[in-house]
């Protein structure tokens, strides 16, 4: 039963720290981001940990967290079900966790059983350190397209009760993506240098979907709005000129859509100045770019706190976003993985 780097493993990782750790901005660039761009980049949101089973009966990851009130939750995912959930109390320094396999995992057989996806709680930030297989053997699993996503705290996952169900998270496996998930809570306000590390991240498939934020916490008019969407999506383009790219408008915030922000402008307008720069763009001739309009999305009995969505809400956002980029990628199909 032999330790193994839970490095090859990881799904989901944007960047690595100088530890090697995941991390959702560029490291050689963290000076020109927002401070609190910053802050939620080092939370490890949306890394999983996925592999194949050999004859194996149980996994076992070690991992480090801050101990805390509420014990962390390990959810086992496979064809699109979760298998198992598995709670868990950190110590002060490592922690180790015991995942148990369906038994056909352990059966003798010449073809792996899996892919499997190990969702790990984010709160308090755990670290994966080490993987191991109780009896057999595991390997990481085949790597998927790699679809980026870019956002603010509704693509981060808030309000959803496990990292498994926010939407980009359920919309990769609908697709059989691997989604990586760039979302900062409370930034999404369309950052020009956060658009420049995107140019530069390796991306099969993209997704923007920012701007309520740019309603209230940084607070936009409308034709700042339209122009710095314009700028983002012309420095994406930059390191992405041909990749499928899907913009998400913001989803309903009852409280913003008719109420004017500090600059005058309500989510209402600032949403269709969002939505006419990319169709503008579209229209220009980028073939790959689509739309897909937020604001119907979502009811508000849908919205936990009046913004976040609850699981029900990021289930619906994840449908949509799966359904407008099979359609943007020729794909009708959707794989679970």
């Amino acid at each position: 039963m032999t330790w193994l780097d839970a490095g090859p493993f990881l799904r989901g990782v944007a960047w690595r720290d100088e530890d090697g750790l995941p991390l959702r901005a560029h490291p050689a660039d963290l000076d020109r981001l927002p401070w609190d761009v910053l802050e939620r980049a080092r939370v490890p949101v949306g890394v999983t940990l996925d592999f194949l089973a050999y004859g194996t009966t149980s996994v076992e990851v070690r991992f480090r967290a801050e101990p805390g009130e509420v014990p962390h939750a390990f959810g086992l995912w496979a064809g699109g079900v979760q298998l198992t959930e598995v709670l868990a109390d950190p110590a002060e320094e490592e922690s180790v966790v015991r995942i148990g396999l369906p038994p056909a995992a352990g059966r003798p057989a010449p073809l792996p059983a899996g892919p499997f996806t190990l969702y790990p709680p984010e709160t308090r930030s755990p670290r994966l350190l080490a993987v191991r297989a109780l009896g057999g053997r595991i390997a990481p699993a085949p790597a998927r397209p790699r679809w980026v996503v870019h956002g603010d705290s509704i693509t981060e996952g808030w309000w959803s009760t496990r990292p498994a169900h926010a939407w980009p998270a359920a919309a990769g496996r609908l697709l059989g993506l691997e989604p990586v998930n760039l979302g900062h809570a409370g930034a999404g306000r369309a950052e020009l240098a956060v658009a420049q590390q995107l140019a530069g991240l390796p991306a099969d498939v993209l997704t923007l979907a920012f701007g309520t934020n740019c309603w209230g916490r940084a607070p936009f008019d409308v034709p700042l709005l339209r122009e710095t969407t314009r700028s983002f999506l012309a420095l994406v383009r930059r390191g992405h000129p041909d990749t499928p790219l899907l913009v998400v408008s913001p989803v309903l915030r009852p409280a913003a859509e008719d109420a004017p922000n500090a600059a005058g402008a309500t989510l209402g307008a600032l949403r269709a100045a969002l939505e006419e720069a990319v169709r503008e763009e579209a229209a220009a001739g980028d073939d790959r770019l689509a739309l897909l309009p937020g604001r119907g999305l979502l009811g508000p009995e849908h919205l936990a706190d009046g913004l976040h969505p609850d699981d029900a809400g990021h289930a619906l956002i994840a449908t949509a976003v799966a359904e407008a980029l099979a359609e943007l990628l020729g794909d009708a199909g959707r794989t679970p993985a």
